[in-house]
């Protein structure tokens, strides 16, 4: 069962972090620049949790966005994804973007009730 977990959502054009804790969802909208080397995804990742006091360990679980996105945008988000879960032992889980109207915590709750969620990764399916 999915309760603490941190949802990336980067398709390119849109791109969120969402957290939840201990029953509070926290949203933040992502302004990526490559030319600003501290406004890395990571980066971002790391101080939105550390805000927010999150203990990423066995019991949480990231859920990464599956596409169809940008190529650089999915590649980023999942090869993130996958370096926190090696890294801290997290649960990993990808959903298609299709499957999410609008990114909202309401909408991401329905998203793991209707068991949408996806563990045996990773398919992304990228736009041209």
């Amino acid at each position: 069962m999915v309760k603490n977990f941190l949802i990336i959502h980067f398709t390119g054009a849109n791109n969120y972090l969402g957290l939840k804790i201990h029953n509070n969802f926290f949203v933040k909208k992502i302004q990526m620049n490559i030319k600003n080397q501290k406004n890395t995804l990571v980066n971002n990742i790391f101080k939105f949790i550390a805000q927010k006091n999150a203990k990423i360990d066995k019991n949480f679980s990231i859920i990464v966005n599956l596409g169809p996105g940008s190529f650089s945008s999915l590649r980023i988000s999942l090869a993130t994804a996958k370096g926190i879960v090696i890294s801290k032992g997290a649960k990993l889980y990808g959903y298609k973007d299709s499957s999410l109207d609008e990114f909202n915590p309401k909408n991401i709750e329905l998203l793991i009730k209707k068991n949408l969620l996806e563990n045996n990764l990773i398919k992304p399916v990228y736009m041209s």
